[in-house]
Parts: C-alpha cells; sequence; structure tokens
C-alpha cells in the first residue's frame, strides 16, 4: 500500500494525525498502541471541523497542567531515548522514531551549536511532540502503508514566536531538515510547515513530486489550527495501490514523477566569464532548477557559451528578467518540455568520522545510485585530514 501526502498547506503532526484517523485508523485503537508509550498526562481527542469550507478532521493532544507542573517534559535526548526503548511498541516502529527524534535533536544542534545529546529541544521535546510522531507511525502501520510519496512543501510566510524572539519562516530547525526536499513559500503569513512535520516527511517519504500513478482506495483530510481566508488548512492523504506499468524498451515505471518544466536559453560570446558563477548563483536563488553552460562554436568561427535554465513556469518570466539584466545576452528563447525523474530521498549514514547524508535514487522498489552529500565530505575533510577522495569513495560504497 502506498501513500501520496499533499501538503498544498504544509505539514504538521496534528495534521498528519488527523488524516490518518480521517482515513480510517480508528482512535480508540490508536490510544491503545500509544499506551505502550510510558508517557502520561495527556488525552487524544478527535473532532470534525470546517477548513475553508472543507471538511477534515482535527486530532488535539490535550496536556494536562498538572503533568507538566508549568513546563514541558522530556526535553533532552536521553529522556526521549529512554521513554521509547523503554516502551512495549514494535521494534520497527521504535527505530523509527529513534531516527525522527535523532534527527530533530541534530538539527537543533546545527541551529544553536552544540552536540545533539547536550541540546535542549523547546517544543519539539513535549508530550504532544512525542504522540503527534509515534501516533503517526502508529498510524501508518494500522493502515498498512510501506511507502510514501509526497508533494513538494508549502512553509508559509511570516515570522513565529519562539523562545528566542521572533524567527522567520521557515524556522531554523525545519530549514536544517528540509535540505534537498523541494519547497516553496506563500502568501500565507503563518508556518505551514513545522518542525515536526518537516522531520516526519523528511524521514518517511521516498520521493518528492507530482502524485505517483496509483489507484486511490481512501484518503483522509487532517485540519491545522487555524482557518484561513487564502485557502484551506489541511493535509491531504491518498492511499492505494500502485498502478504504473513498466516501460519494455526503458525499464522505467509510469509512477516515476514525471512534470512539466521551462527550457529558457540563450547564446553568449561577448561576457567576461568570471560573471557566469554570480550569475548562476543568483538564478539559483530565484527558484532554477538547473542551470548548466555548454561550449558552442557561434557564427563566423566565434567560440561562445549555451547558458541552459531549468524551471518551473511560475518563475520564467524572473529568470528571464535577471539573465537579461545580469549578462550581456539581447535575447532569449524558451520552451516546455517534460522531464522524467527518478524518486529521490535522502538517508543518513553514521560513519567513525560522523554522520553523511547519502542522496539514494529509486527506480520503483530498487535503489539504482545511492552517492553521500558533497559538503558533509568536504566538512569531514576539512576536520580529520583525510583526502576528499578517499571519502567520496569510501562512503559511495
Amino acid at each position: 500500500m502506498i501513500a501520496y501526502f499533499d501538503c498544498f498547506s504544509g505539514i504538521s503532526g496534528d495534521m498528519t494525525l488527523g488524516a490518518l484517523v480521517d482515513a480510517g485508523v480508528p482512535l480508540s485503537r490508536l490510544r491503545r498502541e500509544l499506551a505502550c508509550l510510558p508517557v502520561k498526562g495527556y488525552r487524544l481527542t478527535s473532532k470534525n471541523v470546517q477548513r475553508s469550507g472543507m471538511r477534515a478532521t482535527k486530532v488535539d493532544v490535550m496536556i494536562k497542567r498538572s503533568s507538566v507542573s508549568g513546563k514541558r517534559s522530556a526535553k533532552k535526548w536521553k529522556d526521549i531515548e529512554r521513554i521509547i526503548t523503554h516502551s512495549t511498541l514494535s521494534k520497527p516502529i521504535q527505530q523509527k522514531g529513534l531516527s525522527i527524534f535523532r534527527r530533530l535533536f541534530r538539527a537543533e544542534a546545527e541551529v544553536h551549536g552544540g552536540r545533539y545529546d547536550r541540546i535542549h529541544l523547546h517544543e519539539l521535546g513535549a508530550i504532544d511532540c512525542i504522540v503527534d510522531i509515534f501516533g503517526s507511525l502508529i498510524g501508518l502501520d494500522i493502515l498498512g502503508i510501506d511507502t510514501i510519496y509526497s508533494s513538494a512543501l508549502n512553509l508559509g510566510s511570516g515570522t513565529i514566536k519562539s523562545e528566542h524572539g521572533l524567527l522567520p519562516v521557515p524556522a531554523p530547525a525545519s530549514v536544517e531538515l528540509l535540505k534537498g526536499i523541494p519547497v516553496y513559500s506563500s502568501d500565507v503569513k503563518f508556518e505551514l510547515t513545522t518542525p515536526t512535520g518537516a522531520a516526519l516527511i523528511s524521514s518517511l517519504a521516498g520521493g518528492f513530486g507530482p502524485m505517483p500513478d496509483m489507484q486511490i482506495s481512501h484518503a483522509g483530510v487532517g485540519a491545522g489550527n487555524k482557518d484561513f481566508k487564502e485557502q484551506p488548512n489541511i493535509l491531504r492523504i491518498f492511499i492505494g495501490e500502485k498502478t504504473g506499468k513498466k516501460n519494455q524498451k526503458s525499464g522505467l515505471r509510469s509512477q516515476e514523477p514525471e512534470e512539466s518544466i521551462v527550457i529558457i536559453e540563450t547564446n553568449i560570446d561577448d561576457m567576461n566569464p568570471q560573471v557566469y558563477e554570480y550569475v548562476m548563483e543568483k538564478m539559483f536563488k530565484a527558484g532554477a532548477l538547473d542551470v548548466f553552460l555548454v561550449q558552442v562554436i557561434m557564427k563566423k568561427g566565434r567560440p561562445g557559451i549555451k547558458l541552459s535554465v531549468l524551471c518551473n513556469e511560475d518563475k520564467k518570466e524572473a529568470l528571464c528578467e535577471i539573465i537579461l539584466k545580469e549578462t550581456t545576452s539581447i535575447g532569449l528563447r524558451f520552451y516546455k518540455a517534460q522531464r522524467k525523474i527518478l524518486q529521490r530521498e535522502i538517508a543518513s549514514r553514521d560513519t567513525k568520522y560522523g554522520r553523511v547524508r547519502v542522496k539514494k535514487s529509486r527506480l520503483g522498489d530498487t535503489i539504482q545510485k545511492a552517492s553521500p552529500e558533497y559538503e558533509d565530505c568536504r566538512k569531514i575533510a576539512e576536520k580529520s585530514n583525510v583526502p576528499l577522495w578517499e571519502l567520496l569513495r569510501t562512503f559511495s560504497s
């Protein structure tokens, strides 16, 4: 069974729980399974709500004030680890939960500096976060979902209040968790994707992009706290079976994400080559999917450069403006194209040098390629005095 998370209004822990309950997870069974965790002082509730005229299920973790004595508990890594390992949950769910929380702590450690086992989490270490994460893992298990895909994530915009004062959206911890994952912002002045939601989807999803070919058997709609005027504050989860068939010639499956993109091109033969790096960096920041240069021979035998930019339709005008403003080009050509990409995921690998992120590409259910994150290897090479090429080769095996 596969599930597709439609995160057009972001994702949070309570939205995920709501969507799973709406999709058929019995609340009574969810409560029984969560009771396997040595966590007390909360009550799990569910109700039907409206979000911009759409029905959805809102699940809340109601914390009893007496249980936290004015402060939320279990904020250190050792506290979370103890709760998980002392539970009677199945080992696979325990391991997934440990992995997700470890990523949360490491994201906070990267933001604030220091070791992850010494970091104090704020809201992330609270009872509601534990229930959100393990409730989601239990719900997915109850529904028999073994493969998850997701849309790009809507982050929202604006600022959020924290113990450190006002912070920009997305929260710094969310940025760390979402590296390498397609995201976008919107006019909604709210944190649509929370650190808990970011940790869940970045840890569980096997790929990001359009909905794969599937036969939907049921779906769930989970609600967030706020009711926006701009759009429904909901998370939709579509559940069903794969329907993609193998292409006999290429071996590709039709459920591999396929999307429409725009290719912008221009030929340049009179610009200082040092400018290209600046222009490329600026275009990536403006939303380009890819930017590359190809040497060409132009009329009268003049050597030149063909600048090519891949982007989504909504980024075309902004990128065209950058090219015309920042280069010597006096004209552009652009056209639409289709691209088919392998499902991609980022996993973590613990090594004697430290933690290294590994990018994996899947063709159907088979991992085709795996390569270590260059920046992680570069940092390790600088600290350990081990040749970079040796680390890249070691972590690729």
